[in-house]
Order: C-alpha cells, then structure tokens, then sequence
C-alpha cells in the first residue's frame, strides 16, 4: 500500500485556534484530564470546599465550583488565553514550582475543544463576573458566592474525529472519578462533593489522613496498615504502608504524592516495591498512601504536560531514602503489631533482637495444675525458665563460622536432646490471668493440629499458626543479620572471575559502566569496557559467583542506571537465605512439645516481619471469641 501523498505547501504561522487544539491534545486527553486540571486551579486557588458535577462521563458538562480566591472581572479574559498564568513568571519561578499548575495551558486548551463559561467573584466584588467562550469573550455580570465556577459544555463538540475516541459514559465517569478521589485523598483539609447526572456519588468532609485514607481505600485497608511519618535532610515521607496481608492482584491501591502532587514515577515505585520484597509474592501489589515532601528546587515537575512525571535532583537519594524509610516500618510486622502490647526494645549486645526474660535461659517449663470439673479435667498452667539452656544458638556464636557451613545448626530453635521434645504435646489451657500478666499476643500453645499448625489461645481467642512459615521467617531474618553483622564495616568479598566474561553491549550499557566504576566495586563488581560494543566482567561478590555473570552485569548496570545503585547484590543474597532458611525450617509432621511450641511463639513475637513468610503468605491468623461465638451461635 502506497504511503498518502503530502500536499506541498508553502511554510505559515497556524491560527491561535488550530495552536490550542494541538496543545489540547495533549492536556486534554479525555474528560478525566480536564477534572484534573480544574481541580488543580481550584486547590492552587486557596479553596477549602470543591463540588464537582458531571454529566454523561463528562462528555456532556463538567462543572467545577469552589470558594477560593476567585478571579478579579479584569483578569477574566487572561485566565482563558494561551501562556497566561500567575502561578509563575520567571526562570527561577519554574525552578522551584510549588503550586500543582503553572503552564497556562489548561484553560485555552479546554475552551479551543468545549464551551466554556467561567464565573468568578473575589472576596471584595459586590457580585461575580463571568466569561463565555475564549478570551476575546466580553465580561458581564452574574451572579454566584465567593470564588469560581467554570462549566465546560460538549467536550470535543468541534473535533469530532477526537470524540469517537472516547470511551463509554460509564468509562470516562470512571476515570473522572478516580481522578477525584487522587486528589482529595491528598488533601484531607479540602471537603469534596462528586455528583454524576444529578446523583451525589461520594463526599469527603474535611477530616484527618487517617479517616480520609479510610474513606476512600475501605476499612480493609484502613484495618491493615502502618503510619510512616520519617524525615532526613530536606526529605520528608509520611502517610501510610499497607501490611503486606492487604496486597492485591492489581496495583490500583497505590498512591504517591510528591510535594501534593500525584504522581506515578519508577523510581518511587521501585523503592517502594524493594521495600516489600521480603515480604510480599511476586505477583501481589502493595497498598499505600505515601507522601514525599521536599524543596521544589530539588525536583523537577516540567517534564510532561499532565505533570505525573517527575525528577529528581538527586534520584539515589531520593530512592534509597523512600526504600529504607518503607522497609523500616515493614520492619515491625511482628505478631506484637496487632495488639496493645509494643515490642520490646532488642538488648544491647544482642544482635538477634532481646528474648522474653523468661525464655533467656531457654524454652521453659510449664508447671500444670489440674482441676476436676463436670467436664472432666481442666488444667491451669505457670511459666518458669528451662534449665535446658538457650532455645537458639547464636549464629555468630557458631563454631564453623561461615553462613553456608553452618546451616545443619539453625534448626536448634526445637532442642531434640529431651526425652520428651518428640512426644504429643499434652493439651492444657493457661489462665486468663496468667495471659494477662505474660501480656503475649500470641498467647500459649494448647496444640498441634496435623503436624502443620500451632493451636494457641490469647487474650482475644484463638490463634492458629503455621509452624513451618513461622520457623523460616525467624530463621531468614537471623540469617540477614549474621550476614550484615558479618560484613559490617568490612569491603565487599570479591571473587575474581579466572576467565573474564565478555558480552555484547549497547552504547548505553558501555557509558554506565564507564561512568560508574566506583558504585559498580562498591556492589563488588569489576565491569570494564574493552570496545565500544563490549564488556567485560572480572570480578563479581563472592557470594554470587556462581550467577550467571553476564546476567548478573546487565541487571546491575540498568538499576545502576534507573536508580543510581543496585539491588540486585541485596536480592540475589536474601534469595540464597531464603531457601537456606525454607529447607532448615522445622518441617511438617514433626511433633513439638508445650515448651518448644511456646518457644516458637515468643520468637515470632520478637521477630521483625514475622507476620508473612518468606513467600509472602501468612504465619499465623486470629480467630476472635466473638467469632467462635458466631459459629456456634452462642447468644443468638
């Protein structure tokens, strides 16, 4: 098929109104992208109260009031024309942009493809003003309350070609509505109001994060989430990380502000998704609410014209600052995260986190009381410290010294030198008082069911727990610090590669590696260029020298790249763990006695990240006496 024949004409400036509907391609992409763009004018405006009102998606009307400042009857014609704006007016004030809109562009873009009137009273007028159309429109009085209205009619009524390309009613109101809900959940100070033909869909009055957050996202998420509020420098992080048991299959429960400004960048998002590795499956997506604030000297926001991209300054700072911040709350997934009780603080000189006093010296012995009753024997039980010794061995404390050699010792949590650590844990039921005064989560072993869970009653009721999980969490997390411990204040191990490894690379493979030396052997790597279309490794770490090194280069040279450093050292040793720890953990069918399911437990409790396992499923649940109640129907 013959490519169409370009008419041949003469070079000439394009008439202002073809100019706009080019630009408006741009800006506006759909119905949703003009909600964004007015609501961002409203918020830059100082307003407190925002209705939104849509017709047919969108398509039909969009009105958008709020109680801002307002527009004085003069600046009316300026607010519609192309470039026109008063949110910037130098270099210097596009250098440090920290009002969500600054280009001008959005109203003459919208009015070139839509009717637009735009109505408007400051605080001083005695009645508001309004626009029709475009720029070169008359003023002319009208009525309305203090601040702005702009009601955009027929979307596209003069590009129709552009109008075939919409979507459903049902679709764009879709969008729209999203849209919506990005921007209040940025701003829980401002009252929001979506109507749809003439039905209010969702209002926000103004409240705190915490109830907004919830508002919006649902009380799963509202019940599974931790508060992240840390600063370093001029970087600020704040709002809230979902614990990994609220992931979902898409990744539509994810929300990053950056200076107020809803974003979605790579670089935030890889951080991020670092910081939940350990914690989460593969095919699972974090939910949060995250908000970084720092100097918009520091960020570029001009790089697109729907401004959801950004850059930054100092991209590795930003990103190692928002993994280690996120990581860190992660961090305190411990079972102690979920109720009154905090986790005690690790003792000094423990590098594996401070046991319970009681469990110092080791498991402990439970003392039982029996009681006859109707119902046959109860029992009530008493805590007091084994004289069976420690219930772990330190791993730094291990005589082979190395991670590798001595793996066969990090099952020692459940001690099998007793005469009675194989035989059937015998049932009891531990006081309440005694629970109390323990002050546990996790409560007291009663069981095991099937050779696979953990029976345990607590405070609130039943506490079910997979052993084998719950064992490799705590052997995987003891494994990473021995390691740090290990090399802490050390260089990298390097094992040089006897026969260097060469492989074709691009130009920009070539000038990463170049310009990059000093990151590269800080990771362990020696990546040389031998020609401007290949490389060579000679080194790699130690621990990873039986990767594939090639693979291993290109990996690390693209995070190099994209985020200024590497994870793939950090991912490819906690792999290695995570299966040393899966094939030592405790396996099913083993038989563990009162003292040694107990034992278990109060490691959990003391374990950061203990809630899911390895793979990102979890350890153990809670079933409320309330509940149990339910199926039973006690009460009912």
């Amino acid at each position: 098929m013959n490519a169409p024949i370009t008419p041949h004409r003469p070079i000439q400036a394009l008439p202002d109104q073809l100019i706009s509907q080019i630009a408006a391609g741009e800006v506006v992409e759909r119905p949703s992208a003009v909600v964004k763009e007015l609501l961002e004018n409203a918020l830059d405006s100082g307003a407190t109260q925002i209705t939104v009102r849509l017709e047919e998606g969108g398509v039909k009307r969009i009105a958008i009031t709020d109680n801002g400042r307002g527009i004085a009857p003069e600046q009316l014609p300026l607010a519609l024309a192309r470039h026109a704006t008063s949110k910037i007016a130098s270099l210097s004030d596009l250098e440090n942009v920290g009002t969500l809109g600054f280009r001008g562009e959005a109203l003459a873009s919208i009015a070139s493809v839509a009717a637009v009137t735009l109505t408007s009273r400051t605080a001083d007028a005695a009645h508001a003003w309004e626009i029709v159309g475009s720029h070169t429109g008359g003023v002319a009085p009208s009525s309305g309350a203090h601040g702005t209205t702009v009601d955009v009619l027929d979307l596209y009524f003069n590009t129709p070609a552009r109008r075939k390309f919409l979507k459903s009613e049902q679709t764009e109101f879709g969008h729209c509505a999203e849209v919506v809900r990005r921007i209040a959940l940025a701003r829980p100070d401002v009252s929001f109001s979506l109507t749809h033909n003439g039905r209010t869909i969702d209002h926000w009055n103004v409240s705190e994060m915490a109830r907004r957050s919830a508002h919006i996202l649902g009380d799963g998420f509202a019940q599974a989430r931790l508060a992240l509020d840390e600063t370093a420098g001029p970087l600020r992080l704040h709002g809230f990380a979902g614990l990994p048991t609220a992931s979902k299959a898409r990744a539509d429960g994810q929300f990053f502000y950056v200076n107020g400004r809803f974003v979605r960048d790579k670089l935030l998002v890889h951080a991020v998704r670092a910081a939940y590795q350990d914690v989460l499956h593969g095919d699972r997506f974090p939910s949060y609410v995250l908000a970084l604030d720092l100097d918009p000297a520091l960020v570029d926001v001009n790089v697109h014209p729907s401004k959801i991209e950004v850059r930054f300054r100092d991209s590795r700072a930003v990103h190692q600052f928002v993994f280690h911040a996120v990581q860190r709350v992660l961090a305190q997934t411990s079972a102690t995260a979920f109720g009154n009780v905090q986790a005690p603080q690790p003792a000094a000189g423990n590098g594996f986190g401070a046991q319970p006093a009681e469990l110092a010296g080791g498991p402990g012995v439970w003392r039982r009381e029996q009681t006859q009753t109707s119902f046959g024997p109860q029992f009530s039980a008493t805590y007091s410290p084994s004289p069976f010794g420690p219930s772990a061995r330190s791993l730094q404390n291990n005589e082979a010294g190395g991670v590798a050699q001595s793996s066969s010792n990090y099952g020692a949590l459940f001690a099998t030198d007793r005469p009675d650590a194989l035989q059937p844990a015998e049932p009891y039921i531990a006081s309440a008082a005694a629970m109390a005064q323990e002050e546990h989560p996790l409560g007291f072993a009663l069981a095991q069911l099937h050779g696979i869970y953990i029976l345990a009653q607590n405070a609130k009721g039943l506490v079910l727990v997979d052993m084998h999980a719950a064992h490799e969490r705590i052997l995987y997390e003891q494994l990473k610090t021995a390691l740090q411990a290990q090399v802490s204040g050390q260089d990298m191990q390097v094992q040089a590669l006897l026969i260097p490894i060469t492989f074709y690379a691009d130009a920009i493979e070539v000038s990463t590696a170049n310009e990059n030396q000093d990151t590269l052997k800080t990771l362990g790597f020696d990546i040389a260029a031998l020609s401007p279309t290949t490389l060579a490794v000679r080194s790699v770490p130690t621990l990873l020298k039986n990767a594939d090194a090639q693979t291993l280069a290109r990996d690390v040279l693209r995070d190099v790249r994209e985020y200024g450093g590497s994870r793939v050292l950090i991912e490819r040793q906690n792999e290695l763990l995570g299966t040393l720890a899966c094939h030592t953990a405790v396996r099913a069918n083993r038989i563990l006695s009162v003292q040694e399911m107990n034992a278990l437990l109060r490691q959990m409790e003391h374990t950061e990240r203990a809630d899911q396992c390895n793979h990102g499923r979890p350890t153990w649940v809670q079933v409320d006496i309330g509940a149990l109640d339910k199926l039973f129907l006690r009460g009912q």
